[in-house]
């Protein structure tokens, strides 16, 4: 990745981006984790497409005005970078939140900017019967049982993180529970919404995932005009961490498709 830059998106938003590569510019979004749950995604990508991997404003210590306080925000930030940059068929990649907003940038994307969509474990609508697990009321060892298909793996104790990095990830889960605490996770209204987004749209789903279940994925699919569901072995919220080699092949096949 190149040294991150900013994009001025109006004069009190500047947008924090890295980018890599050329060809068709793919937009990788992250979710409440920071950036660098999507870095794997930027690199097996950019050999042969231009990655551009925004930090979302508030995270990682990106400035973020007062008044920017929902997603709609970030989808809108998001599809007015690339409008002033240009940029046509772009593929938008999203984890978690990440996939949330690009759910949000597609049902706005009037100029038709958007031609394609990958969703990881996608939050940001409301299935009936699946409800969004509360996050913030897990603790480190409820984080990794809830996200991870082998929680010894990724569980990591709070007491070995440097006082720095603590700091910055309560500061992450502050701007998350900012954007997207109320109401928690979803917006009420994108899920009718989606049947208007036929532009081709994969769904990938870790199997284990209790974030937010692939029951919760599957409908999420069915509500767009174009999407489909592959659901991850041996994966659970962040199947790009877990399983890579099987995600990138998904992601490989959609493109090559």
């Amino acid at each position: 990745m190149t040294t991150p830059h900013t994009h001025l998106v109006q004069p009190e938003l500047a947008l924090t981006l890295s980018e890599s590569g050329s060809g068709r510019p793919v937009l990788i979004l992250h979710g409440g984790g920071g950036p660098a749950t999507v870095t794997g995604i930027a690199d097996h990508l950019a050999p042969t497409a231009h990655t551009i991997v925004p930090t979302h404003p508030g995270w990682n210590g990106a400035p973020r005005p007062d008044w920017f306080t929902g997603v709609d925000d970030l989808a809108l930030a998001y599809l007015h970078l690339l409008r002033d940059r240009g940029l046509r068929d772009v593929l938008v990649v999203g984890s978690s939140l990440g996939g949330w907003i690009g759910a949000e940038m597609a049902v706005r994307d009037q100029a038709g900017i958007i031609s394609g969509l990958v969703l990881i474990d996608a939050a940001g609508v409301a299935v009936e019967g699946e409800p969004i697990r509360d996050f913030f009321a897990l603790d480190a060892r409820g984080v990794a049982e809830y996200c991870y298909h082998d929680s010894d793996r990724f569980y990591v104790d709070p007491a070995g993180i440097p006082a720095e990095q603590l700091v910055l990830r309560q500061a992450n889960m502050a701007t998350l529970r900012t954007i997207a605490g109320d109401p928690y996770m979803h917006d009420p209204k994108l899920l009718r919404r989606l049947g208007r987004v036929h532009i081709p749209t994969l769904l990938l789903w870790g199997e284990s995932d209790r974030i937010v279940t692939p029951a919760y994925g599957a409908a999420y699919a069915a509500a767009f005009g174009n999407g489909r569901l592959e659901v991850i072995p041996k994966a659970g919220h962040l199947p790009q961490i877990e399983q890579p080699e099987a995600t990138f092949a998904l992601i490989d096949s959609f493109l090559e498709g």
